[in-house]
Order: C-alpha cells, then structure tokens, then sequence
C-alpha cells in the first residue's frame, strides 16, 4: 500500500496525500540559451513531463526562470546550489517551487531568507540531498555517504526549515548507489510524513541509467514510497520522461497508453519478430489509449498471450495471424501485418 504524506501544492498540480505520481525531467541546455531552454521545455511537456527543472547557476539565469513560466504550463522549479540568493531571485521570477542542497547551502540566515521568501509566495522547498555533495561533518561521522549520512542530512535541513516556520517541504536523498538509494529514501520514510522525490543520480548512459533506475525508483514505488520522481540519464532529457512514464506503466500507477508484449523468439519463429515487435511499438508511441497488443513468433504462446491482450498477432511462414479478444479474425503475409493490425486497433472500443 503507498504511504500516505502531506500534500504540497506545487503550480497547477500537487504531490504527496494520494496524489498521481508526477514524473519529471530537467533542463540540460545551457542556462543563458533562453529560445534553446524554452524549445526544450516545450519537447518536454509534449512528451508527458509534470514537472520541469531548471539550473540557476547566477543571477542572469534566474530570468530564464520567467521565461519558461510564460512558455509551458506545467510548474518549474529552480535549481539552487551554493548561493541562497539565487533561490531569492527566482522566486521573485516566479518559480513553482526550489530546490536547494543542503551540502552547499549552510549559511542559516540565507535559509531562513528563503523559508521566508517561499512562505510569502506559497512556494515550495524540495531539500535535494546528493551523496556527492554531503558535508564533510556528516561524511565522517558516518565514513562516507551512506544512507544513514543521507538521512541525517535531510532530516537536519528539515529541522531548520521547521524551526523558521516552513513545512511545505519535499524531500530526495539520491545517490548513484541504487542499494544506497533505496535504503536512504525506506529509512527516511519510516522518519517523517513529507512527500519524497525519488531517483538514482547520476544513473549512466541511457542502457545503464534505465536499469538502475527501473530497480531503484521501481523498488521504492512497489513499496509504497514516492511521491514524484526523475529517471536521471545522460541522454535527451524526453527520455527521462519517457522512462519514468514507461516505469510507472510497469508497476501498475499508470494505466494511459499502449502496452506491448513480446516473445522473445526461439528456433520455432519464422518471421522477424524482433522488427516486427520494434516496429509495432514505435508506430504506437503516441497513442494514449489503454490497449494491450501481444506480438507473438508462433502459435505456442500466440493465441494464449493474445487472449490476454485486447489484440495481437501470431507468427507463421512468412504470415500473421491477428487476434482480437483471444479470436482469429485474419491470416496476413509478414509485409502486411503492421499495416492490418494499425487498422484492427483503430476499429478497437476502448
């Protein structure tokens, strides 16, 4: 069962205290490209992203901020490191909510500046914990960060915000560690009731980045923890989004879109099934309706999948069967079978 946390209002949308798990992504262009920033935004959103992130790394970049508010619709959240006036800046630019880090962020009235300015703006704060950026206090009190530095780290910055009169607060312990990662966010969960942004930093290359992340932010959602989260990919940040969406269809939290299941062939296949399977799923990328299509090599697990399914296809020599509802409708040859299945879930209820 997902845990239930407190609820913070975040732009148009809300995280935590039931609320659909959101999926985000965050700008990688440079931060003084305002037109390249804004187109990227707006690919984002297209492509399904809640929640859009961006880098603030000076006072310059925090009109960039505004920009994006006026582009896209979903929230943006600025992203602070170092130099709390930064978050100051973009608030007063208009940001949804800030992120600040609480390894490079320590002067206390700065954060008290900010829990001021985000309480006068109903603006949120996500603590944003990282295991490469832990004070050098905390890493050697516990040799190293570990999930228990994560912990401790977050919890400390909680306090402080708390003690300021602040709790519209989320919270993320990342690590590149998936194990780490894990045990970091279960430990803290037991800990406090705020929402928790979840994700494995600095995951790899787009092959390496979705396994880890898949086992990460996959295990944590199938024991109820998480709120929101970021599939973090060195890659074209849509595939961020892409992944995440493609997660959550996994464990059963999003139920839009097309799912395909496919064989994964042996000495009985006689048509291309690996094609024929890329193929069927990239024609059916952008179609949101609930439908699951079974491409199958033979008619051992063809007709049995396809049952399942609300239609599919079932190899032979050279040829298709294509079912709907568990039932043969059509024998195709292999050039046609796309073709005819493209037409079949057109005529398809849903």
């Amino acid at each position: 069962m997902r845990k239930l946390t407190k609820k913070i209002i975040i732009g148009n949308i809300s995280i935590g205290g039931g609320s659909p798990i959101t999926v985000q992504s965050m700008l990688s262009m440079p931060s003084d490209d305002i037109k390249g920033n804004i187109e990227q935004a707006v690919r984002l959103e297209k492509a399904g992203c809640e929640i859009i992130r961006v880098s603030v790394p000076d006072i310059n970049a925090a009109k960039l901020v505004y920009e994006l508010k006026n582009s896209v619709s979903c929230p943006i959240v600025a992203d602070i490191h170092f130099d709390y006036k930064l978050a100051l800046e973009s608030v007063s630019a208009g940001a949804d909510k800030v992120r600040i880090n609480p390894g490079n962020i320590t002067n206390e009235q700065g954060i008290k500046a900010v829990a001021n300015a985000c309480k006068a703006n109903n603006v949120p704060i996500r603590i944003g914990v990282n295991a490469g950026s832990i004070r050098k206090d905390i890493l050697a009190k516990f040799n190293g960060p570990t999930p228990d530095a994560l912990v401790e780290s977050a919890l400390g910055e909680l306090s402080l915000l708390e003690r300021y009169d602040f709790d519209k607060i989320v919270l993320s312990l990342k690590s590149s560690s998936v194990l780490n990662t894990f045990k970091a966010y279960t430990l803290v969960s037991e800990k406090c009731n705020y929402p928790l942004h979840i994700g494995v930093t600095e995951a790899g290359t787009e092959r390496m980045g979705i396994i880890k992340s898949s086992i990460g932010i996959g295990g944590l959602l199938l024991n109820g923890i998480g709120d929101t989260l970021r599939v973090s990919l060195t890659a074209d940040p849509v595939e961020e989004v892409r992944a995440g969406i493609d997660i959550l269809r996994s464990v059963g939290l999003r139920e839009s879109g097309i799912e395909v299941v496919s064989c994964p062939t042996c000495g009985r296949t006689k048509i291309d099934i690996i094609g024929l399977a890329n193929e069927i799923e990239s024609r059916l990328s952008g179609v949101n309706n609930k439908i699951k299509v079974a491409v199958m090599g033979c008619a051992v697990n063809g007709p049995g999948e396809a049952r399942e399914a609300d239609i599919g296809v079932a190899g032979g020599d050279g040829e298709g069967l294509i079912f709907v509802k568990g039932k043969i409708i059509k024998k195709v040859p292999q050039a046609l079978i796309v073709e005819e299945l493209l037409k079949e879930i057109d005529k398809l209820e849903v």
